[in-house]
């Protein structure tokens, strides 16, 4: 038995727990779809009533989700990796990034980076934004300027180089010598 897994005896008092919570909800959701009082829910059809609870355990399972996300938040504010909500709850890393998105932040960069990449005759300016993203700002060797498509933020350094460096080449004066 994993760290993870109940034993017998939780998995009753979990049930009798989870159960408890769900009768006053399956009451209420009944008494609203028939106008019937909630202490006379029992007495309706087996079939609706057994619908009313199904409807209950949805209201549930919404608000399972919901604190889910709410505690794989919480671990990644304090630090904890999509490695390790992963492996808690049973998935990969990248499942776990799937599943909450904005669990874990990447840090902010202690200041604002930039640099400067010159190929094919002009240049480019990179350059890292507050949040962390990259960007760019570049004029090609035959005059024309230009910056990150919509001002497109790339998450590496590498990434907005590789897209500058792209601009570069298609503005690059023709040597002759250009494959």
């Amino acid at each position: 038995m994993t760290a993870a897994e109940i034993t017998p005896e939780e998995q009753a008092e979990l049930d009798k727990a989870l159960y408890d919570a769900l009768n006053p909800l399956a009451s209420s959701i009944r008494s609203r779809q028939t106008g019937l009082p909630a202490d006379r829910m029992w007495e309706a059809d087996p079939v609706e009533v057994a619908l009313s609870v199904l409807a209950a355990w949805k209201v549930m399972d919404g608000e399972v989700k919901r604190l889910t996300e709410q505690a794989a938040a919480t671990a990644g504010s304090y630090g904890a990796s999509y490695e390790q909500l992963g492996a808690v709850w049973g998935i990969t890393r990248q499942g776990a990034r799937k599943k909450w998105p904005e669990a874990v932040s990447r840090p902010a960069p202690a200041t604002v980076g930039k640099s400067t990449l010159a190929l094919f005759g002009g240049s480019a300016e990179l350059v890292r934004s507050p949040s962390g993203d990259w960007g760019w700002t570049g004029r090609g060797a035959d005059g024309v300027s230009a910056a990150a498509a919509d001002g497109e933020p790339y998450a590496t350094a590498e990434e907005a180089a590789a897209h500058a460096g792209a601009f570069l080449r298609e503005h690059a004066l023709d040597t002759g010598d250009q494959p």
